[in-house]
């Protein structure tokens, strides 16, 4: 079960994550979402539990709770949708050429 994590302290690792939600069952991965230009955290996360018990678990026990001086948001993450990809190059003149 993949969930998704808000309103993280910035300084939350993907480590200290993963620790808090092993607690709760297998943690599959924990993964701290960062800037690609500054590397600094973007105050969310997704962690992907082995089970959708644990997942369950996790998020009953620990949404709205305190986590590194933060209240956090846990909830199911949802099905990303698929990309849109036409094959068109971006124009932002909307020019045909």
């Amino acid at each position: 079960m993949n969930i998704f994590v808000a309103k993280l302290n910035y300084r939350t690792t993907s480590e200290s994550l993963g620790e808090l939600f092993g607690n709760y069952g297998e943690v599959v991965s924990a993964k701290v979402i960062t800037d690609k230009e500054t590397g600094r955290s973007k105050g969310y996360a997704f962690v992907e539990m082995a089970s959708a018990d644990a997942g369950q678990a996790a998020i009953a026990n620990l949404n709205e709770t305190d986590f590194e001086g933060q209240t956090i948001v846990c909830k199911k993450a949802e099905d990303r949708p698929p990309r849109r990809d036409n094959n068109r190059s971006f124009n932002p003149r909307g020019r045909s050429y």
